[in-house]
């Protein structure tokens, strides 16, 4: 769960059938409880001068080039480094003098991941969908052939009436699969067509959207289940405009789901398109990815990448403007306090950390930033004998697929479960299977109050009702990780909250100064890195028109 969160899965209605759901994706900017592992790293040396008659570190030459860099990202997990990366491979010329800042010990922020035992698993995001953004982000950072990639034919399944049901994945699935009545598909698909009431003229939530289009089956039996695999939230709140624009824009251009659909790729084949670099792969299907020694190689090959420009234990305490335009950054480091010029900033921690740095120059900004909410989620890793499965959830004696989701009316606390040693290669020993369980969210914040044992309890008894023999022996306990402030809720107004936050910083007279991480970009690791040069590209266009003395 890092800068971009998805607990189970992104939601990509991308076509004018049933999405292919459940992608078990990324769960975003956690603030951990606590933290299970160190990944060692070897801060680089940097030369400082201590000032006379002062505590403070003034850095001679923080950057290796000079006492001025061009961006402070604020924040090193996977937003922060891949904002540094866009900028050092992309706009090189602009902003040639970049660090990145971490008051951990460690990047990756909420990236973690643990091998013990002959088992590796992940305590936050699990996965990523690999489009064009994130794979050239792979390849830039020398981890092309370190890919895995999922098997696109996985099945992936929903929770309903006591059993297990495969979402459908390909078109000539749909008359097929039992998840919806037959009277649901119709609805569905007139919906589709437009044939449906017509928008309120307001901001919708998912609930309200996915019901007015598609109906009510859709929403109980597919969206509901997978708004709690991305966001952990409560759909009744979440912003479709927010939280899934791509698809709200559909109706909005093209009068319907299936009318923006058509006209989405009309547009796609009118446009002149760049050649796809042809250093990417080219994963087949509807797929996810990780790397052969999980998602914690990400960051830690972007970090060597970065060399010296990345500083670690490095806790930003003042950030203030100075005559030249530029910002002054002052640090508690292991070495003693240390100030930085910056030509700007960027802030990539989470929201609610970014309110506390930025109130003293612009309390707009602050009180705003606070406003977005980020409720617990706990994972929970366990093992079980492969012979612990039911007979009836096996695929040629195989626990195979993705994973599974549970609608909030099916009578479990669970909200799902991933198949981590059925969805890459050497997550566990022979003879076991390994399954990375979500807990909580905003419909659970009781998760808080209990103990490790009970959460283990809750998750062993759902899996019993579902995927587990109820005489199986209990599981092997990899890990409880508890984060008490996990995936930021895109509610509605969500736009207007980030807007007016912005809007605090350029009443203050702070431009310059950008928010980043997935708060702004999305939660999904994917929109993070896809944010991520989004952000480089702004900042770039910043540097470039705003040449100081």
């Amino acid at each position: 769960m890092a800068s971009g969160a998805t607990l189970l899965t992104d939601l990509p209605f991308r076509r004018p059938y049933p999405p292919t759901l459940f992608r078990p994706s990324n769960i975003p900017s956690f603030h951990p409880l606590h933290i299970s592992i160190r990944i060692n790293h070897l801060r680089p040396n940097f030369r400082c001068s201590i000032a006379e008659g002062s505590a403070t570190v003034s850095t001679s030459d923080v950057s290796g080039q000079s006492s001025r860099v061009d961006c402070v990202v604020v924040g090193g997990g996977i937003s922060g480094l891949c904002i540094a990366q866009a900028l050092a491979t992309r706009h090189p010329d602009v902003a040639p003098n970049i660090i990145v800042t971490e008051a951990k010990a460690r990047v990756g922020g909420n990236i973690t991941t643990v091998e013990r035992d002959g088992y590796l698993w992940e305590e936050g995001p699990n996965s990523f969908q690999p489009s064009d953004p994130l794979l050239t982000m792979v390849v830039d950072s020398g981890l092309k052939d370190d890919l895995v990639l999922g098997d696109p034919d996985a099945p992936r399944f929903v929770l309903w009436k006591g059993k297990l049901r495969p979402v459908p994945a390909k078109p000539n699935d749909l008359p097929f699969f039992d998840l919806m009545s037959l009277g649901g598909k119709i609805r569905a698909g007139f919906g589709a067509l437009g044939i449906r009431p017509p928008p309120p003229g307001r901001e919708e939530s998912v609930e309200e959207f996915v019901r007015r289009n598609l109906g009510d089956e859709v929403f109980e039996r597919l969206i509901e289940p997978f708004c709690s695999g991305v966001y952990a939230g409560d759909p009744s709140k979440l912003s479709m405009k927010a939280a899934f624009g791509k698809v709200w824009k559909l109706e909005q251009n093209g009068g319907s789901i299936i009318g923006g659909t058509f006209k989405a790729f009309q547009e796609r084949n009118k446009a002149t398109k760049p050649p796809r670099d042809p250093r990417l792969p080219k994963p087949k299907g509807q797929t996810v990815g990780s790397f052969r020694k999980g998602l914690a190689m990400l960051p830690n090959a972007i970090s060597t990448c970065l060399g010296n420009k990345v500083k670690l234990s490095w806790k930003l305490s003042n950030i203030s403007k100075v005559d030249d335009g530029g910002y002054s950054l002052t640090y508690e480091t292991p070495e003693g306090l240390v100030s930085i010029l910056s030509r700007s900033v960027i802030m990539t921690v989470p929201s609610y950390v970014a309110s506390t740095l930025l109130r003293p120059i612009s309390v707009k900004a602050a009180d705003v930033l606070s406003e977005f909410y980020y409720p617990p989620v706990a994972s929970v890793t366990i093992s079980y004998p492969k012979g612990a499965i039911r007979k009836e959830c096996l695929i040629d004696g195989e626990l195979k697929g993705f994973g599974q989701l549970h609608p909030r009316s099916q009578g479990v606390t669970t909200l799902g479960t991933i198949y981590s040693s059925s969805l890459f290669p050497n997550r566990a020993p022979d003879g076991r299977v390994l399954l990375l369980n979500y807990i909580g969210g905003a419909t659970n914040t009781e998760i808080l109050s209990k103990t490790e044992s009970e959460l283990v309890e809750v998750v062993d008894r759902d899996l019993r009702k579902i995927l587990i023999n109820t005489n199986a022996e209990d599981p092997m306990l990899l890990s409880v990780r508890v984060w008490p402030q996990a995936i930021p809720q895109f509610l509605i107004g969500h736009l207007d909250v980030l807007d007016a936050a912005k809007a605090g910083l350029r009443e203050a007279g702070m431009e310059g100064l950008f928010l980043g991480g997935n708060y702004v970009s999305g939660v999904a690791l994917g929109r993070c890195v896809e944010g991520a040069y989004e952000a480089a590209t702004e900042v770039a266009s910043f540097l470039s028109k705003n040449v100081y003395k």
